[in-house]
């Protein structure tokens, strides 16, 4: 039987229109800081994503390099690249471009870890639009988890809750009672987006991991945007949760 990740699993559902849990519930609060990113991006959104993502975990504080790009470390070894790994990380040591360029490179291996049977093509090279948004997004990322954290839980995982559809999916951030999800896209959250969003939470209440205990809340944080939507968890509906529970996700 073919298994799917979260995030795979999200997009191939087929959803009612509007979607299981549309964006419309949700409350978006915008920030302004002035600044606007430039046109002229030339790495993969995925990578963009992940670089973002991982970056954000390290210079926020809450782990090290190492720990924050252990997926991309992982899939390194798998591309038979591990050495190469190994000297990428050691060239992230903050928003320099330099280390936002390492960065880039090193992400760009976590496809082997997350998608077996990947071939290597070549490392990416960002320019200087991509590393400028780069360092506003991180920092942006930044400021919002000073308001909104502090983090309890990184690159969290679900054992106890994963299912024979879908068995495999690690979630971006957890603060004291909220569970967040990071986007990079230049569109604000779709069905998909806020489908994964409802599975991490209905997955990570029923997996083995305490620091679900104190979730109340479930949200999407886009630095490109500078916005994020929040929505109270207690606030879906029992026949929703019920829906998504058996026929999103196996139990």
């Amino acid at each position: 039987m073919y298994t799917y990740s979260v995030s795979k699993r999200a997009k191939t559902v087929a959803q009612p229109r509007g979607g299981f849990l549309p964006l419309s519930l949700f409350t978006r609060y915008s920030f302004e800081d002035g600044l606007a990113l430039k046109e002229g991006e030339n790495i993969p959104a995925g990578i963009t994503g992940q670089a973002v993502d991982y970056m954000s975990r390290f210079v926020s504080g809450f782990v090290s390099p190492q720990e924050s790009f252990n997926i991309s470390l992982l899939g390194a070894i798998r591309a038979g690249k591990g050495q190469r790994g190994m000297e990428l990380l050691g060239q992230i040591k903050g928003l320099d471009d330099s280390s936002l360029v390492s960065a880039c490179k090193l992400a760009s291996y976590d496809t082997f870890y997350r998608v077996p049977g990947s071939v290597f093509s070549s490392e990416p090279e960002p320019n200087s639009a991509t590393l400028f948004n780069l360092r506003l997004m991180v920092t942006r990322m930044v400021s919002f988890l000073a308001e909104y954290g502090p983090i309890t839980a990184e690159g969290f995982t679900m054992e106890g809750g994963y299912t024979d559809i879908v068995s495999s999916g690690d979630g971006d951030f957890l603060t004291e009672n909220t569970l967040w999800d990071i986007k990079t896209s230049k569109k604000t959250p779709t069905s998909k987006d806020t489908l994964q969003l409802l599975m991490y939470y209905i997955m990570g209440k029923h997996s083995w991991n305490s620091d679900f205990d104190s979730i109340q809340n479930i949200g999407i944080m886009n630095p490109r945007l500078n916005s994020v939507w929040l929505l109270d968890a207690n606030t879906i509906s029992t026949s929703l949760i019920q829906l998504v529970s058996r026929d999103v996700i196996g139990y």
